[in-house]
Order: structure tokens, then C-alpha cells, then sequence
């Protein structure tokens, strides 16, 4: 294995996974907060400090800021999830020092300037417009805010307009404050570096930055339950799904091989039962969301409003069958697919920072290769018919968008799984 990792003494942990033959490289920091760190007041102020990092540093204007990255002909990008925000650039190996002292410019010395930040919300009012014009897209934070309603990990990462507009510079300051420790972050990076090299950039870059930890956030609580609402749209947008499970559930790799066998491939169960056989869908998949502390399950689909009502027992059928009678094929497939998107993900030095970061903030170390292989291939039938039950067994979650009219009530969907 060629990862590294060396944790500084403010608690900042510097990990690498150097790639031979490659001339670039990506390198992140990972931070162990987004939107379910947030209070209802300040929804969305997690995604917006994200933006405002960019925006103007001490020393550096956000013009300056992203003319150094593409002056060596890089790319600094960011993202914010429900658990992490990241912010990663990719180099070329010899332009690494400049990406980390970047890095860590604008995530210590970020001035968040009045007339910035009236600007860049404007931005995000845009962004959540967009959202919200995308059925497909907006469909899933329906979901999430129908499984876990009234709480942080159902609140849309966005935020709403209305969170948004009351979003301050104190409000940006106390939560960067709260959760951006050291011991909360991970500087990862990949490709061509050298672990010694980068823990001394790191050292010296990050010295200043303050060990704090921010207090566990609220458990997430399932709920599930029916989120509908009629739109003009010539397609249903829905998602069916149960309450899932955590990164450190026994059962996480029998999940991982469930999803795929299910409705992970155009040969998953999914797809041949609803698409290919009775023509009822465009699109069909499922996923999994896993957490700290829970996780989610789901089955999204596109269809038109004469075939809603026969798709959704049809989903259930299907999804009660697997627990029933997978076969020994199914099995060997879905864990053939999950093995290969590993290893070909491993040919970018991008997938392989951030699942090195990942894994460090949820599992506390680095996971080879070959063991994540050998735990997948130790899923069997059993494993998958438990890992089934325990999801049907479960509250049902419904949420659809769209011509509503076809679908069944929420009771009877319920009662499909009784």
C-alpha cells in the first residue's frame, strides 16, 4: 500500500497516496462538518462559507486567487455534503507547494468581505433556483427532508431562500469558528507527491490553526413517511426508500452489494423487471446515503402519469423478491461491479484523495484496497437476505414531484411491507 499518513501536532492529519507514473496530483482538505452541524437559523451557512472561501483572503482577491491556480494551469474546486466540506486543487506535481499554501490561505485568512458576501448570496439564490427547476435534482432533498424531517441532516445543503437572505458574516465567522478545528481536517492528497514533502508544507502552512473540535451534532432520527407534491411536469419524479445504515454498520459491504443487485447496472433486478420487461420507466437505480450515525436507502425513477400507478408495487414486489430468492450469479455480478469501480477509480489521483480523506474522518485509518475486495467477497446470500429484511422491515419513505394524481395512497404502500 502506498499511503502515508502523519498527524501534526495541532491534530491536522496529513495523509499521501503516492502514484508512480503520473505527473500530477490532487490535494484536498477535508473538513469533518457540513449541514447537519447547522442550527434552523443558519441552514445553508456551511454551503455559502464554502463559496465564500474563495472570495477574498488577507493577502490574495478573489481574482488573484484563482489566476494563481490556472497560471500553473490547475483547478481548485469545492463541495459541501451533509457530514464533510472539501476543497481540493489539482496540480502538477511540481506546482503542489503553491496548491497547499492556497489551501491554506483561504480556509485561515478568508477576510469575507460586506460587498462579497452580497454578491455571493445572490450567487447561491441562483444556484437553489436551479435546483429547484430540476426534478431530478430536487427530488432527493425532498427525500432526505421526508426521512428525516425537522432536523439537520433533512435540511436542504443549499438552505432556503429564506434561510439564505438572513445568512451574515458573524453567522459565517461562528460556525467556521465551531467546526473548522485542526483535528477536525484532513489534508490529503495523491498522485506525484511525497509524504515528507507535504508534511512539511503542511507544518508549516497550517501551524497557526487552532486544535478545537466542535460539539457531536444532534443523533439523526428516521422518521420516514409521504412528501407529494403536484407539479406540471410531463414526468413523475419519485423516490422509495427505508432508513439504511452507518459507515460502521457489519452490515455496510452486504448493503453496498444489495444496492447493486437491486438497481445498480442494466442487469440489476431493477432494470430488466421495470424498464426492459414492462417498458414502465426511462431510468431506474437505487442508492445508499451512509452516515456516522444512520443511513439511507432509496430507489429513484422517472415515469410518465398512466404508469405511476402499476410502478410502484411493481418496486415493491421486486424489492421484497430480493430478499426472497437472489441468485448465487446476482451476487457474483454485483460484487464483480462494485470490485471493478474500485480499482478503476484507483487510475485517478482525484478518486483516490478523496476516498483516502474519507476514510480517515469516518474509519480513523486508511482502508487497502485489498480489504475492502476481501470484505465484499465475503458477502453471500444469507447476507443479502438479512441485510433485505432488515430494510423492508422498516418504515417505507415516499417522496414524488410531479403529476401525483396515479400513485397509490401512502397506506397501502405501507402495508406492502407489513
Amino acid at each position: 500500500m502506498t499511503v502515508e499518513v502523519t498527524t501534526l501536532a495541532n491534530g491536522l492529519r496529513v495523509a499521501t497516496d503516492r502514484m508512480e507514473g503520473v505527473e500530477s496530483a490532487t490535494v484536498g482538505v477535508w473538513v469533518g462538518a457540513g449541514t447537519r452541524y447547522e442550527t434552523a437559523e443558519v441552514n445553508g451557512v456551511a454551503h455559502l462559507l464554502e463559496h465564500m472561501a474563495f472570495k477574498g483572503t488577507k493577502t490574495r482577491s478573489a481574482r488573484a486567487i484563482v489566476e494563481a491556480i490556472e497560471a500553473v494551469g490547475g483547478a481548485l474546486n469545492a463541495y459541501t455534503s451533509r457530514e464533510q466540506t472539501a476543497y481540493h486543487a489539482r496540480v502538477l506535481g511540481a506546482d503542489l507547494p503553491l496548491a497547499v499554501d492556497l489551501l491554506a490561505d483561504i480556509l485561515q485568512h478568508s477576510v469575507f468581505d460586506a460587498t462579497e458576501l452580497e454578491r455571493e448570496r445572490a450567487v447561491v439564490a441562483q444556484e437553489i433556483g436551479q435546483a429547484e427547476d430540476t426534478p431530478d435534482d430536487v427530488i432527493f432533498d425532498r427525500y432526505q427532508g421526508a426521512c428525516y424531517p425537522d432536523q439537520p441532516m433533512g435540511w436542504p445543503v443549499l438552505g432556503t431562500h429564506a434561510t439564505l437572505a438572513g445568512l451574515s458574516r458573524p453567522a459565517i465567522l461562528g460556525y467556521l469558528d465551531a467546526n473548522y478545528g485542526a483535528s477536525r481536517m484532513v489534508l490529503a492528497a495523491a498522485g506525484d507527491v511525497e509524504h515528507d514533502k507535504l508534511r512539511d508544507l503542511a507544518g508549516r502552512a497550517f501551524e497557526g490553526l487552532a486544535p478545537q473540535t466542535a460539539d457531536a451534532p444532534a443523533p439523526a432520527r428516521y422518521a420516514g413517511g409521504d412528501s407529494r407534491e403536484a407539479r406540471d411536469l410531463e414526468q413523475l419524479h419519485l423516490v422509495l426508500g427505508f432508513q439504511g445504515l452507518s459507515y460502521l454498520d457489519p452490515d455496510f459491504y452486504a448493503l453496498s452489494v444489495y444496492s447493486m443487485l437491486l438497481g445498480g447496472g442494466m442487469s440489476s433486478r431493477l432494470f430488466q423487471e421495470v424498464r426492459e420487461k414492462r417498458g414502465l420507466v426511462y431510468t431506474i437505480h437505487s442508492f445508499t446515503s451512509f452516515y456516522s450515525d444512520g443511513g439511507l436507502f432509496g430507489i429513484y425513477a422517472g415515469t410518465g402519469p398512466k404508469e405511476a400507478g402499476e410502478l410502484v408495487p411493481v418496486i415493491a414486489e421486486t424489492v421484497q423478491a430480493t430478499a426472497r430468492d437472489t441468485t448465487e450469479d446476482e451476487i457474483n455480478r454485483a460484487k464483480a461491479q462494485l470490485k471493478a469501480g474500485i480499482l478503476m477509480s484507483r487510475e485517478s489521483s482525484g478518486a483516490r484523495c478523496e476516498q483516502l480523506a474519507n476514510q480517515l474522518l469516518v474509519f480513523g485509518r486508511p482502508l487497502p484496497p485489498e480489504e475492502i475486495a476481501s470484505r465484499i467477497d465475503a458477502v453471500d446470500g444469507a447476507a443479502i437476505a438479512r441485510v433485505a429484511g432488515r430494510l423492508c422491515k422498516g418504515k417505507p419513505t415516499l417522496a414524488a414531484l410531479g403529476p401525483t394524481g396515479g400513485l397509490e395512497t401512502f397506506e397501502r404502500l405501507q402495508s406492502r411491507f407489513g
